[in-house]
């Protein structure tokens, strides 16, 4: 009679599915449940939360069940997606998901076994607070890291390069198929398979008729058309430059990089985000080029849609350049600002008009006054003319230089 094998020792368990896993051990013990010290591989949340799946329904676990599942998909939606790094926040996952510390703790210990997280720093009673110079006590928190044990990729027949965390799957990717243009054009025929666009463009057809309206009514047989290539909007934003197949396939390379490169990208389509990137290539940037663009854009954040946000953002540019060109045009032509113009009306109905009565009572008054007069004619001639008369202003200007040749006595 065979003795009974705990199932955390250090033998092998029986494998129930030898067909589908091979001679990897399911259950990971203590040892190997570090991060340094690990035999799964590194994982982001999205393939993560894919192997975690079939290692439940596969049974490999024993006490693997939907509980499991349910923490496994919170964990997941908090994992950073280039890292796989996560809070274990005990507290926060039993108030949400409404289980016991104790249950909890039993299900993330199930997903250890499994080889699907491992420790990255081990939570602590020591006050992180006061080793950053601030009052109160916060414990060190505890940290996960997302990884695929051997057992998954055996039962998918994975090649791996490396080994322990750092290890990844060897992808063999065919020719790629000649690089077609996507470009929103408006085609007669529409192809099939090609990558969806950012923007919908409807097809107008014309309905040929041989007699009657042929299930078309008077209404809409007579309704004018609105074509796209009459939009009033700029010409860049309905119909971007065409493409040549070489040219989309070396932008489509290059979006590759970019895309490694910025975190907030990678779950955006290649052929989507390499259209809405277009406008950066017209400018002649390289990959690492556009990737600083983009880190700047989004710093705290994801967006739900990338390809769309950098579409957004660059209509924006697009409109701020229109307005400091208008801003330029209106400062170099002061004639052509608005607001000049408002001004100068405004100042013009705010000036009194004046009368000839005015004119005669300042004749009467400034008759013995040259020096005032002249002082006047010299600081605004045209005023003066105008208010005291041309005969008045040159017998003044002529009595004010007597009266500065003559040499006064004491």
């Amino acid at each position: 009679m065979l003795p009974k094998t705990a199932p955390h020792n250090n033998h092998q368990p029986t494998q129930t599915r030898p067909h589908r896993l091979g001679n990897a051990a399911p259950i990971t013990h203590a040892t190997a449940q570090e991060l340094t010290h690990t035999a799964s591989r590194h994982s982001g949340p999205r393939r993560w939360l894919k192997a975690t799946r079939w290692l439940l329904s596969a049974g490999i676990h024993p006490r693997g069940n939907a509980t499991t599942l349910r923490i496994a998909e919170d964990l997941a939606t908090r994992m950073d997606y280039s890292t796989g790094h996560v809070l274990y926040c005990l507290d926060g996952i039993s108030t949400r998901l409404a289980l016991s510390r104790a249950t909890v703790k039993r299900h993330v210990a199930v997903l250890r076994e499994l080889g699907s997280l491992v420790w990255v720093m081990h939570g602590t009673k020591a006050n992180i607070r006061r080793k950053r110079g601030l009052s109160g006590y916060a414990g060190t928190a505890t940290v996960y890291a997302a990884v695929i044990p051997p057992v998954y990729d055996h039962a998918m027949g994975h090649q791996i390069v490396g080994t322990g965390y750092d290890a990844r799957i060897v992808i063999h990717q065919q020719s790629p198929a000649r690089p077609v243009d996507n470009s929103l054009v408006d085609d007669s025929c529409s192809r099939i398979g090609a990558p969806p666009s950012l923007t919908l463009v409807k097809e107008e057809r014309k309905v040929q008729m041989t007699g009657g309206f042929n299930y078309t009514s008077r209404r809409c047989a007579s309704r004018t058309k609105h074509h796209p290539s009459h939009s009033s909007a700029p010409a860049s934003r309905t119909k971007p430059a065409p493409r040549s197949p070489a040219q989309a396939a070396r932008e489509i390379l290059e979006t590759r990089t970019i895309r490694a490169l910025v975190n907030w990208t990678q779950s955006e389509p290649l052929r989507r985000l390499a259209f809405s990137l277009r406008a950066y290539f017209d400018r002649g940037l390289n990959a690492h080029e556009i990737a600083a663009e983009l880190i700047g854009l989004c710093l705290t954040w994801r967006p739900a849609r990338p390809a769309a946000y950098i579409q957004a953002h660059l209509r924006r540019e697009a409109d701020d350049a229109t307005a400091r060109d208008s801003a330029h045009a209106a400062a170099s032509d002061p004639q052509s600002n608005i607001a000049w113009q408002e001004w100068l009306e405004q100042t013009r109905l705010e000036t009194p008009t004046r009368t000839d009565t005015d004119r005669r009572l300042a004749r009467l008054y400034s008759w013995d006054q040259w020096s005032e007069v002249a002082d006047h004619y010299a600081e605004d001639p045209d005023d003066a003319l105008d208010l005291y008369g041309t005969r008045l202003c040159v017998h003044a200007i002529r009595q004010a230089s007597l009266a500065e040749a003559t040499p006064r006595h004491v």
